[in-house]
C-alpha cells in the first residue's frame, strides 16, 4: 500500500470514526420513558425535532428504572430517568441521580422539585378509574372505591403491581387514604386488596393501556391523562371516574443520572421538555405542565370539572418515598 493510500484510508476511518461518535453523541439513554405512557412517543418525537437528541423508546417502569440504575451505579448506562417523585427521592438517596436546573427551573414551584435538582418535576396527574365503558356491558360505571369490591364487577377490575409500578402504589395511597388510612398506617389498603382478591382482578406490571382500549381490563386505576387520551384522541368509549370518597394527585419528575455518558445531550432534552413547546406536548396529552401557563384552555375544559378535581389531594411526598418499602414488601406478604 502506498503512503497515499495508506493515508487515505486512515483519514477515511479518521472520518467514519467520527461520522460515528457524533451520531451516538446525539442520543440519550432514558430510563422508563414508554411511547404508549403519557404520550412520550409524541414528546420523544418533538425532542429528536427540536433538538437533534434521539431518545429510544424504554418500556420500564420506575420501580425497574431504579433498580438498573443502582445496579449500573458503577458504569452508569442511561442519561436520565423519568420516575414517580417518590422513586425520585429514592433514586436520590441511592445516589444514582445528580443535580441539574432545567431551563425555566423558577418556573417549577417549591415543593415539586429538590432545591439542587436532583429531581424536578414535569407534569402530574390524578389518579382515578379509567373504565372502558364497553367493556362493562351494560353494568353502571363505578363511582367509588367500594364499588369495585361489588361482584358485578368481577374479572373486570386492574391495576399495576403497587409493589413494582409507581402508579399502582399510587392507588394503594389513594384508597388508603380514602378509606381512613394515613402514611404511618396502610391497614385500611392491605384490606381493601385483600377484598378486591375476590374479584378475580388483573394485575400487571406494566403500562396497560391498550389492554383497556381492547376491553381486556374494563377498569384500570390509573391517571386521568391516559383516560382523556383513550376517550379524546383514540376516540374509545372510555370515562375517567374521581372516586367519591377521595383521591390523589401526584408528580411525574424527571432527573440527570449521576456519571451520565452522554451528559450534555441529556440536559437539551430535559431543557426541551420543560420549554413552552416540551409543556405543550404534556398538555396535548391531557397532563397538567408544571408550568400552569403551559396547559391551554381548549385542552382544560375537556378535563372533568374543578368541583370533581376537589377530591383530589396532594399528599406528603417525602413521606410517601419513606414508607413505600415497607408497603411494597407487607402488600406482597398479604394482599397479593
Amino acid at each position: 500500500m502506498t503512503s497515499k493510500l495508506l493515508a487515505a484510508t486512515r483519514l477515511a476511518v479518521a472520518a467514519a470514526g467520527f461520522a460515528a461518535t457524533a451520531a451516538f453523541a446525539q442520543t440519550a439513554i432514558c430510563y422508563n420513558c414508554p411511547p404508549e405512557w403519557a404520550d412520550w412517543g409524541s414528546q420523544i418525537k418533538a425532542i429528536k425535532a427540536k433538538t437533534g437528541v434521539t431518545v429510544p423508546p424504554d418500556n420500564k417502569n420506575s420501580g425497574q428504572a431504579l433498580a438498573q440504575l443502582v445496579a449500573e451505579k458503577g458504569s452508569p448506562v442511561a442519561d436520565m430517568t423519568y420516575l414517580g417523585v417518590t422513586f425520585a427521592i429514592q433514586a436520590q438517596k441511592d445516589g444514582v441521580v445528580q443535580p441539574y436546573q432545567p431551563a425555566n427551573w423558577k418556573d417549577i414551584p417549591d415543593g415539586l422539585k429538590d432545591p439542587q435538582g436532583n429531581w424536578f418535576t414535569i407534569h402530574s396527574g390524578t389518579l382515578g378509574f379509567m373504565v372502558n365503558v364497553d367493556a362493562l356491558k351494560g353494568k353502571p360505571i363505578p363511582k367509588s372505591w367500594a364499588d369495585l369490591l361489588k361482584p358485578e364487577y368481577k374479572g373486570l377490575v386492574g391495576y399495576l403491581d403497587p409493589a413494582s409500578a409507581f402508579v399502582g402504589y399510587v392507588g394503594a395511597v389513594a384508597v388508603n387514604q380514602a378509606r381512613g388510612g394515613s402514611m404511618d398506617d396502610f391497614k385500611p389498603a392491605i384490606d381493601y386488596f385483600k377484598a378486591l382478591q375476590k374479584n378475580e382482578p388483573i394485575v400487571p406490571k406494566q403500562t396497560a393501556y391498550a389492554r383497556v382500549l381492547s376491553g381486556e381490563i374494563g377498569i384500570l386505576l390509573d391517571y386521568d391523562f391516559n383516560a382523556y387520551r383513550a376517550k379524546y384522541k383514540d376516540g374509545a368509549n372510555v370515562a375517567f371516574v374521581i372516586p367519591s370518597e377521595g383521591t390523589v394527585v401526584v408528580p411525574y419528575v424527571m432527573s440527570l443520572v449521576a456519571k451520565a455518558p452522554h451528559a450534555a445531550d441529556a440536559k437539551k432534552a430535559l431543557d426541551f421538555v420543560l420549554s413552552d413547546e416540551g409543556q405543550a406536548v404534556w398538555a396535548k396529552a391531557y397532563l397538567r405542565p408544571v408550568r400552569a401557563s403551559a396547559m391551554p384552555k381548549d385542552v382544560e375544559a375537556q378535563f372533568l370539572p374543578a368541583s370533581e378535581y376537589a377530591r383530589a389531594k396532594p399528599v406528603d411526598y417525602a413521606k410517601m418515598a419513606a414508607v413505600q418499602k415497607a408497603f411494597s414488601e407487607r402488600y406482597l406478604k398479604e394482599a397479593r
